[in-house]
């Protein structure tokens, strides 16, 4: 197995010339490791981060990749966007170059605890709730992975912290094969990137891999009302550390407070970790859905299991409003309200957004085409949504999906999409934007569509 922490004069190629590219490059360089960044793009595509770089002891291969100069490296680490399943990648393996991802390498640096949150939906919003408990509580985090900086970023700053949050995708665990976290998170799990993952299978046993290195001095923290998930804590794996439950269903209290962890019982949300069972008001939560009661709960679990003060996360609940981009509120035009759903890139999470809405939602779907189902959302369309409005690669699929069961438009533009939203909507409706894709046919990222959405909106008169 590879020492990632020996890598004075190793050959270390970097693909992908990306924030997690650049950072990780300036860390293998200060480690006096001899670096090549190899990216497909060309040097003029990578103006910008060639100047972030720039003086940085490093070889290139740029506008492509060359089969030779990997086959001479001692490790390749990949960007998260990098599929390890290129051939080139199998090509170097055989010459028994060692093949990781960003995270696996940077993470095999770090000296403090770890709390690794994943899942398809809410990891960001529980990243969030959980550093803004350790500020409440004056425990010194940082906060990175797949949300915010790359793990990477942490390791070439100065000012250190005493745990590290980190998001973790399915696309940074695929390579996981040492990483030990003191806490893990597992919010849900529905199908997803079927664009990179041959099936929902092969998506499962990306994220099965956080648990691969668990222990007795491991505590999971799972999501009971999750069957998926359930049927995960069965892996022996799993198994051999402890495992915390949370649940928004009073049924299982009982279970679950015989075991430990998190039930929700009416505006009531109580903890157990040892004998003692605390409580927790949850009634003036103001993060829109009912699932933010879910990414409470894990929350509180995992600061309380590191030493956060109780009143800290009373704080927290009472004040988190949510993410940008996540059920946010943008503004009301003419008795009609308009929600920026951007991060709902997936099915589950356009099922979780609609979930909040009774009825006479305008809905604005579409993005890049992942090969997605979306037929799970036809009883929830049929009730709620009184338009349909598609936009993008993927509005063929989602069309011949669930477009029998509203008024349906297949649009050309984004911009058209929202126009046409705001024209179909009378006094009482909500117009939702919840792509149930991601942006990457038309923008950069689910920020940008996102902002954009938010930027038509406001010229509404």
């Amino acid at each position: 197995m590879f020492n990632y922490r020996d890598i004075k004069d190793k050959k270390v190629m970097v693909i992908g010339l990306g924030r997690t590219g650049v950072a990780v490059s300036r860390f293998l360089v200060s480690k006096g490791a001899k670096v090549t960044i190899s990216d497909h793009k060309s040097k003029p595509e990578l103006t910008t981060q060639l100047e972030d770089i720039e003086g940085l002891d490093v070889e290139y291969d740029l506008g492509g990749h060359t089969p030779k100069l990997f086959s001479q490296q001692d490790l390749i680490i990949l960007s998260p966007g990098v599929s390890p399943a290129l051939k080139i990648f199998d090509y170097a393996r055989s010459r028994g170059v060692t093949v990781t991802g960003e995270f696996e390498f940077a993470a095999a640096w770090l000296d403090v605890p770890v709390v690794a949150i994943t899942g398809t939906n809410g990891k960001s919003s529980v990243c969030r709730i959980i550093k803004s408990i350790f500020d409440e509580s004056g425990i010194p985090s940082w906060l990175g992975g797949n949300y915010g900086c790359p793990l990477s970023e942490y390791l070439i700053q100065e000012k250190k912290a005493d745990i590290i949050i980190a998001e973790v995708s399915s696309f940074q665990l695929e390579l996981c094969e040492q990483l030990t976290p003191k806490n893990i998170v597992f919010t849900n799990l529905a199908e997803n990137h079927l664009d990179r993952y041959k099936s929902m299978e092969d998506y499962v046993n990306a994220k099965r891999k956080i648990f691969l290195n668990t222990s007795q001095s491991t505590t999971s923290m799972l999501n009971a009302d999750d069957n998926a998930v359930v049927e995960l804590a069965r892996d022996p794996a799993v198994q051999k550390g402890r495992i915390f439950y949370f649940s928004r269903k009073p049924a299982l209290e009982p279970q679950i407070m015989n075991i430990g962890g998190a039930i929700l019982v009416d505006n009531e949300l109580r903890i157990r970790r040892g004998p003692e069972v605390e409580y927790f008001d949850v009634s003036n939560v103001k993060a829109r859905g009912a699932h933010q009661i879910e990414n409470i709960m894990a929350a509180a679990l995992v600061t309380l299991e590191n030493g956060a003060s109780k009143e800290a996360v009373q704080k927290v609940i009472n004040t988190f409003r949510g993410l940008p981009h996540r059920l946010e509120y943008v503004r009301r035009v003419g008795g009609v309200e308009f929600y920026n759903d951007s991060k709902a890139t997936n099915v589950h999470a356009v099922a979780k957004a609609l979930d909040c809405y009774d009825e006479n939602v305008i809905l604005i779907m579409g993005g890049k085409d992942t090969n997605l189902n979306y037929e799970p959302l036809k009883d929830r369309v049929r009730r709620k949504v009184k338009t349909l409005i598609l936009v993008g690669e993927a509005k063929e699929r989602i069309n011949r999906d669930i477009g029998d069961f509203s008024e349906t438009y297949l649009i050309g533009t984004f911009e058209e999409a929202v126009l046409i939203s705001y024209q179909k909507s009378r006094i009482g409706d909500c117009v939702l934007l919840a792509p149930g894709a991601s942006s990457f046919d038309i923008f950069d990222s689910f920020e940008d569509r996102g902002n954009y959405f938010k930027e038509l909106v406001n010229k509404f008169q």
